[in-house]
């Protein structure tokens, strides 16, 4: 199928948070979103009819289907980016989940990526692409960003760095909707942790661990540091 040029444009966060899409949240290059079932059937019953809407899209998103939950991630996987496809579909899964009963649940989608840093990223990603079967993300020239094709392994990402010990040179990017992540580093520094920096929120902010292990909470936003 010819795709037109704005079927292939790359929508910015703020365009898809303008375009009105309450169930759903931007996580990195996609959009998700979570509808709670009252079971087993209903998870079948929704997975089925994302299906149809798939097919009649030619646009076919990931789904996970649990006993009490559907999970969906779309994307477009030509332009690796969400689209105005995506956009279009998402409102008919929506749709689909509202007629079985299915109750959104955007606040619990999340995705893990792992950081590592490195004054040599050639040097190591080699090594992190034999180990894990990733391949670079298209969208990244410089090859600083591996990404599992299959979008179930987390990707795997490289920050220059000046060489030093072993210490905390890798940490875990813990991916969630721009209106949970507030929360979700107050959660973590109320569990032991403490907030390392938040100098480039609402983008991430820095946290650690009683031992000083490093994560970062993430969104889709841009930082408001100069």
């Amino acid at each position: 199928m010819n795709r037109s040029t704005d079927d292939r444009r790359i929508l910015g966060g703020q365009e898809i948070l303008d375009a009105g899409l309450p169930d759903w949240r931007m996580l990195r290059e996609t959009i998700q979103a979570r509808f709670e079932t009252d079971g087993y059937g209903t998870s079948v019953a929704l997975v089925n009819r994302i299906a149809e809407l798939a097919q009649e899209a030619d646009h076919h998103p990931d789904v996970d289907l649990r006993w009490g939950w559907v999970g969906v991630r779309l994307w477009s996987h030509d332009v690796h980016g969400v689209t105005k496809r995506d956009v279009d579909l998402a409102r008919r899964i929506s749709e689909a989940a509202a007629a079985v009963g299915a109750t959104p649940a955007p606040h619990k989608v999340q995705l893990v990526e792992l950081g590592i840093d490195t004054a040599d990223h050639e040097r190591i990603a080699p090594f992190w692409r034999a180990l894990m079967g990733l391949v670079p993300n298209p969208l990244m020239e410089d090859g600083h960003d591996l990404i599992d094709p299959d979008g179930v392994l987390p990707a795997v990402w490289f920050q220059q760095s000046e060489e030093r010990d072993g210490v905390d040179r890798a940490h875990v990017d813990v991916c969630v909707p721009h209106d949970v992540a507030l929360n979700r580093v107050a959660a973590a520094i109320a569990a032991g942790g403490r907030l390392v920096t938040d100098e480039f929120a609402p983008a991430w902010w820095v946290v650690a661990d009683p031992d000083g292990n490093l994560a970062c909470v993430c969104t889709w936003q841009e930082t408001d540091a100069d």
